[in-house]
Parts: C-alpha cells; sequence; structure tokens
C-alpha cells in the first residue's frame, strides 16, 4: 500500500500461537505481539477500552523499548456518537499461487479455403523489457477446401479447425526463423473443448519463472510479475501492415478473457520486503540498511521463509487531531500492518480481537481453487488452478 502514512509493521512469528492475556508492554518476548489497553494491560478484547496498542517485543533492546503503535480508538457501530479515530480496516488474505490468464476463443465463423491468423501479444514485467508493444507471435491457417459440389458459404468443421490451429500454435518456433528462439509452448498451453461447431479454442498463461532473491538486506530485492495477454483471431494472412490496426479488421472469432491473471500476495518474500521498506518509521537507530548485518543492530526479520502470511491494516488518524484539538502540526495519519500466517490459530485470535474493537473486517483478497477436466485434441486433461 504506497502511500505517506507513518507505517508501523508487525510479523507475528511463527511459533506464536496465542496473544498474551496478562502483563505490559515491558513483559513481551522479542516478536512475541500483543494488544494493549490505554493502560498499557493486555487484552483480547480492546474494544472494553477507550482505545488500544498493538505492541512488539523486541530483540535488541538498547536505546528502544517494545515496538508500538499509535492510539487506536475504534468503533464496531456506525453510531454517529462513535469517534473512532480508524479512517480504514481490511484485510488480505495470503495466497502463495496466482492464477493464470485463461482466455477463450469461440464462435468461428470460417468457410472452407478460408485463411485465418491467430495473433497472441503477451505482457509482463521481462517480456516487456525484450519487445515493443509485448511478445507478439501470429500463425496463419488455411480452412479445409470445399468438396465438390459443396456450399462455399457453410462454416467449416470448428473441431477440426481448431485442432489445426493448436498444431500451428506449438509448432511454432520449433524451427524456421525465429532470431530469438522463443517458443508460444514457453508461455502457453493450447486445448479444445467440446467437440462439435460450439467448440472452444482454450489458452492458458504459463505460470512465471521465480526470479532469484540475493541474499543482500540492502538490495531491496523482491519482484512480482505476472504475464497478461490478448488474443485475436482475424481473416487473412499475416502481413507488416501496422498489427494494431489490422488486427481489428475482420474478425471471425470471438476472443474472451475467463480468468484474470493475478500476482502472489503475502508471500515470505513480500512480507520481509515490507519490513525493509518500514524499518526507517520505527528504528531510533540508523535509518538506513548496510551490506554488512554489523552495520545494521537494530534490523531484526521475524518472517519464516516459505510461510504465507495474512495482512491486517489499519489506518487511522492522530487521536488528538481526530478530536479536533489545534496543535501547531501538520496532520499526518498513521497505519499498522499486522502479518501473521495465513489460516494459523493466531491469525484467527487476532482478527477476533480486532473486531471486538473495529468492527467485521472486510478481506479484500479471497483464494480460489477450481479444477477443470476437458477432452482436448489431441488428449484429455485435467487442470488445478489455484490463486486469488
Amino acid at each position: 500500500m504506497a502511500d505517506f502514512s507513518l507505517t508501523t509493521m508487525f510479523v507475528v512469528p511463527v511459533g506464536q500461537s496465542a496473544l498474551p492475556s496478562s502483563g505490559s508492554t515491558q513483559d513481551l518476548t522479542a516478536g512475541q505481539l500483543g494488544i494493549f489497553s490505554n493502560g498499557y494491560v493486555a487484552t483480547s478484547s480492546p474494544g472494553d477500552y477507550p482505545y488500544f496498542y498493538v505492541a512488539q517485543g523486541r530483540t535488541n533492546t538498547y536505546l528502544e523499548g517494545s515496538k508500538r503503535s499509535g492510539k487506536i480508538k475504534g468503533c464496531t457501530s456506525d453510531s454517529i456518537k462513535c469517534k473512532s479515530n480508524v479512517t480504514e480496516w481490511y484485510k488480505s488474505s495470503g495466497c502463495s499461487t496466482p492464477r493464470v490468464q485463461i482466455t477463450d476463443i469461440s464462435g468461428f465463423t470460417v468457410q472452407c479455403g478460408d485463411i485465418l491468423t491467430l495473433t497472441l501479444r503477451a505482457f509482463s514485467s521481462y517480456l516487456n523489457t525484450l519487445y515493443f508493444n509485448g511478445f507478439t507471435r501470429s500463425v496463419t491457417v488455411q480452412a479445409p477446401c470445399c468438396e465438390c459440389g459443396g456450399d462455399p458459404c457453410t462454416d467449416v468443421d470448428v473441431p477440426t479447425l481448431i485442432d489445426s490451429i493448436i498444431t500451428k500454435l506449438e509448432e511454432q518456433g520449433t524451427n524456421g526463423p525465429n532470431p530469438d528462439n522463443i517458443k508460444l509452448t514457453d508461455f502457453f498451453v493450447f486445448e479444445r473443448v467440446g467437440d462439435d461447431a460450439n467448440a472452444i479454442l482454450r489458452i492458458h498463461g504459463k505460470p512465471l519463472t521465480a526470479y532469484a532473491q540475493p541474499c543482500d538486506v540492502a538490495a531491496f530485492p523482491h519482484e512480482y510479475d505476472r504475464m497478461t495477454f490478448a488474443t485475436f483471431v482475424y481473416e487473412g494472412p499475416a502481413t507488416t501492415a501496422d498489427f494494431i490496426v489490422s488486427d481489428a479488421c475482420n474478425i471471425v472469432a470471438t476472443s474472451a478473457v475467463v480468468q484474470t491473471a493475478t500476482y502472489a500476495t503475502g508471500t515470505s518474500e513480500e512480507v520481509a520486503q515490507l519490513e525493509k521498506n518500514y524499518f526507517s518509521y520505527q528504528s531510533v537507530g540508523p535509518k538506513h540498511l548496510h551490506r554488512l548485518p554489523g552495520y545494521n543492530p537494530f534490523f531484526e526479520s521475524f518472517v519464516n521463509d516459505g510461510s504465507v502470511y495474512d495482512l491486517f491494516y489499519i489506518k487511522f488518524n492522530d487521536l488528538d487531531q481526530s478530536a479536533g484539538n489545534w496543535g501547531d502540526y501538520v496532520a499526518e495519519d498513521q497505519m499498522v500492518i499486522i502479518a501473521a500466517v495465513a489460516d494459523s490459530t493466531i491469525s484467527g485470535l487476532i482478527e477476533t480481537a480486532l473486531e471486538d474493537a473495529l468492527g467485521t473486517v472486510t478481506d479484500n483478497n479471497t483464494c480460489v481453487t477450481t479444477t477443470t477436466s476437458t477432452t482436448a485434441a489431441p488428449t484429455t486433461t485435467t487442470t488445478t488452478t489455484a490463486g486469488l
């Protein structure tokens, strides 16, 4: 979430399974996260108090106490008398496996002897650095000739036509003048759905290769990517004419995106990057991260590599400012981000406790998993797609 809020980032260690029920902030062990009342008493019912804090114990306590948020005053109803300082409160569930784009091509209107071209244009962060206007490839197919005495106005057999298109797509780049030696099958999977005039050509984008992550705390290495693509099926061969213009003419099939590509969310790499991004906001010592660990005595990470995290976001104004008190300061809001291992016991306890003060949370990122079994020439495939 990119804004100018003063942000405090909390990552719950994987070993923590409960919120503290007694003691104060000075009793927190390294990494332990708790919710505390306005009197700094541990609680799981912050709604019972005028306001509350989120706090976490540190490993290095030299010159620093526990990490603590600002004052958060919740409100579980829409009552006009409830003067909450919270402006946003939501959750983003962790989804480690992003969805890939799936496009269906249907409604072919091709007569015998016609020539048609299918053009794919793929975009991703890396593809866009290699190709102007995306990775663009076209294949051209000629429909079977009319039989003697046949009606030239009758559409050809659609399953046979789709099979011939798939053959061309899978052959593209495997031979011939292809200087960069990139094949369509490096990025796509092609299949036919159905065996009649309503058959569909289904194109799946492949998951992208994960980037290497250098072990350098100062490198800010986390990268993320997804691939989207546009599909056109039009009459005639591919030419050197302006492809943006020519693709808009003589369309002979309908292309529809039935599943959009998404990014993985809540990964350990992403959360570790957030720890680095917000480190300077919550350290009284050096604000800059250095390559030599000895120069980073106040930086600590509680991320567990390979875990997927739920993220809880609370954005709020300074409590004194929200009460309308005048002061010689510039208004600036704050934000708390809490990362807890997805679907864990502690994630559920944190959600329950925060809902006690802030009301029901909205989850803006629901993971779904779909499984489809399809008979397609020349094989039958079963695919499971997990994502957002």
